[in-house]
């Protein structure tokens, strides 16, 4: 299951962490968001042990949103030591992020 991250965790679950970490900024109104769910929980899955794959609600959290300069949902950052690696706005197939996340691990 996807982590909720909020600006309150952010920092620690994101920018502290010694493992890849996906984000997907989204939010509850948003169908393309909607879509990628299911894409997102797979991935959390897959990678159990290797990458943290987390969520933040836009709406309910904009300090990071805005800090990273996220306009469109959903967009996914990829970060690694606490610095975005990867950017993917718009829903994507899985193995998009599959690679994506391949390349870190």
């Amino acid at each position: 299951m996807a982590l909720e991250i909020t600006d309150a965790t952010f920092e620690e679950v994101v920018l502290k962490s010694d493992k890849p970490v996906l984000v997907d900024f989204w939010a509850a109104w948003c169908g393309p968001c909607r879509m990628l769910t299911p894409i997102v929980e797979e991935l959390s899955g897959d990678f159990e042990d290797k990458a943290v794959i987390g969520k933040v609600d836009v709406d309910a959290n904009q300090e990071f949103a805005a800090k990273y300069g996220v306009r469109n949902i959903p967009t996914i950052l990829i970060f690694k030591n606490g610095e975005v690696v990867d950017k993917q706005v718009g829903v994507a197939p899985k193995a998009t992020y599959t690679e994506k996340l391949e390349a870190l691990v």
